[in-house]
């Protein structure tokens, strides 16, 4: 039978050496990398089956690079694996698109049952914050959650880079864009956000899981 393909993110070689070697036996690991913007290239190339990926990663967090594979594959199931004991990281990943949320003390347990949910088309949440996120859900959304929502995909990617501390030139390099183009998007979000200084869009970026500090 047919090993389903999985491919690894996470921007720690050491996790992703330890990943291969619990998943190896059951699937047939076609790539790793370590960065969101990576990642995304990569789901396009491989076409895996399945992407094990970490939330927070540089250049492009997680949830991001989830929200890009699926607009363009919808077929591909992301698992996440991750640090974060939070409800709110786990309804945004599943709000991306996400197949499942395994924490990463969790995983020599869960991950390989994760995936293979996934892989039936069913939905697994770590036990540990299976009842946070069901409260989360019955709580609806907060008016700084829907704030969150006028942020562009676009504007997301800049925020985690300019978070990351990189100029607006080199941005506009890395996104293909303008320098103009990026400044116009920064100002436009900090309007958005009734931020006032780059300091406080960075803290708004660590805040929502854009990127850890």
């Amino acid at each position: 039978m047919k090993k389903p393909r999985v491919l690894l993110a996470d921007d720690h070689q050491i996790v992703l050496e330890g990943l291969k070697s619990l998943l190896a036996g059951e699937f047939d690991i076609v790539g790793s990398v370590q960065d969101g913007r990576a990642l995304a290239d990569q789901a396009a190339t491989l076409r895996p089956d399945v992407i094990v990926a970490d939330i927070s990663m540089p250049r492009l967090n997680g949830i991001e690079a989830a929200r890009q594979i699926k607009k363009t594959d919808p077929n591909i199931k992301i698992v996440f694996l991750t640090m974060h004991p939070d409800a709110t990281y786990a309804a945004n990943a599943f709000e991306a698109g996400a197949s499942g949320f395994v924490l990463k003390h969790s995983a020599p347990s869960e991950l390989i049952t994760a995936i293979h949910e996934a892989m039936k088309g069913q939905t697994y949440v770590t036990p540990l914050i299976a009842g946070d996120l069901i409260r989360t859900y019955q709580k609806g959304g907060s008016p700084e959650k829907d704030l969150f929502k006028k942020i562009s995909p676009r504007q997301q990617e800049i925020l985690q880079l300019l978070a990351e501390g990189k100029s607006a030139k080199e941005i506009a390099s890395i996104l293909d864009l303008s320098t103009r183009t990026v400044e116009f998007h920064k100002y436009r979000m900090m309007g958005q956000l009734n931020i006032k200084t780059s300091a406080e869009l960075v803290q708004y970026a660590v805040r929502h899981g854009i990127i850890s500090v």
